[in-house]
């Protein structure tokens, strides 16, 4: 998880990395988020780990570890998708770390909101939007 970080830019980059969970049935997904933020989602924060899962057990088992400090849901995943999970683990992990929900529409917003996601990224995937998109919680969280 986060730990306090000293004020400036360069000390925070000097800490441990940020551990995030991308989870997506669809592999394709996974690899283009990845790409998108890569190592670091912004210059002042510290690099990322990324653990990738592509089942609900996997990544209900990985949010109740406590071991991330976010999680980018597929809001299209099968079987379960990311914005019911997103609600779920709201209401039963304790101290959930924030979710960024993929989704394929703007439509979808409602159902974002309605899952408690902390931010959301709307189809097709634009890189600039999923690396800031990343950055900002990340920021949120004091990284």
């Amino acid at each position: 998880m986060i730990t306090t970080r000293a004020a400036g830019a360069a000390d925070r980059r000097d800490h441990a990395p940020v551990e995030l969970l991308i989870y997506s049935d669809d592999a394709t997904t996974r690899a283009d988020v990845i790409a998108s933020v890569g190592r670091r989602a912004a210059a002042d924060l510290p690099t990322i780990v990324w653990t990738e899962t592509a089942t609900y057990a996997a990544v209900v088992q990985h949010a109740e570890s406590g071991r991330f400090d976010a999680l980018v849901l597929d809001g299209e995943a099968a079987k379960a998708g990311g914005l019911g999970v997103c609600r779920q683990l709201k209401a039963e992990v304790y101290r959930c770390p924030p979710v960024i929900v993929l989704i394929a529409r703007p439509q979808d917003a409602w159902l974002a909101a309605w899952s408690e996601a902390d931010a959301v990224i709307t189809a097709p995937l634009d890189p600039l939007r999923v690396q800031e998109t990343v950055a900002q919680v990340l920021r949120d969280l004091g990284a």
